[in-house]
């Protein structure tokens, strides 16, 4: 039977905040709409490290740093990822829009696709996140270019907004590394 050992964080070659820095990024961005948890901020702030995002752009009242509650979730990814407060989210969309960057939302509508279906072609892609109950607000939605769902097989039809970016976040840079 095989034997495996825990790392110890010496061992995992993990970057500096400067090496980071210099790292090149997945042609993705993470758009955070009115999240009224500011641990689901953070949590958010630690995965765009993990999957080195370009950018998160965070709207409406979703909390910024520094907050020790964002602080407490993100481990110092706050830190690391870059990132920009607009208050109006169609703001940040028409730019993002301007500079060739593909707008999906990660929401349960009519129409929408499997989050694992999306094309390398899409790429540059900013993921948009909604508020924990209430979703991405109909005028938002409406500039997106694709709704994206992640299918739910049990009684619940929604995951936390943290951990839903988490798998979109994934599976998309997945698809974004086939052609690397």
């Amino acid at each position: 039977m095989r034997e495996f050992r825990k790392l110890h964080g010496s061992e995992m070659n993990r970057l500096s905040v400067e090496q980071y820095a210099s790292v090149p990024k997945h042609p993705l961005y993470l758009l955070l709409h009115n999240i009224r948890s500011m641990w689901n901020v953070g949590s958010m702030f630690r995965t765009a490290d993990a999957v080195a995002v370009e950018k998160m752009i965070l709207c409406g009242y979703t909390a910024t740093p520094p907050r020790k509650e964002i602080d407490k979730t993100a481990l110092g990814a706050q830190d690391t990822v870059l990132w920009e407060y607009y208050a109006d989210p169609i703001e940040a969309v028409m730019i993002l829009k301007k500079g060739g960057v593909r707008i999906c939302a990660l929401e349960i509508t009519s129409g929408s696709l499997p989050y694992s279906e999306v094309e390398e072609k899409a790429f540059p892609l900013c993921l948009v996140v909604g508020n924990e109950v209430d979703g991405i607000e109909p005028a938002l939605l409406k500039c997106c270019d694709e709704v994206l769902e992640i299918p739910q097989y049990g009684t619940k039809h929604s995951l936390n907004v943290s951990v839903a970016a988490a798998v979109a976040l994934f599976e998309l840079v997945r698809i974004v590394r086939r052609k690397m």
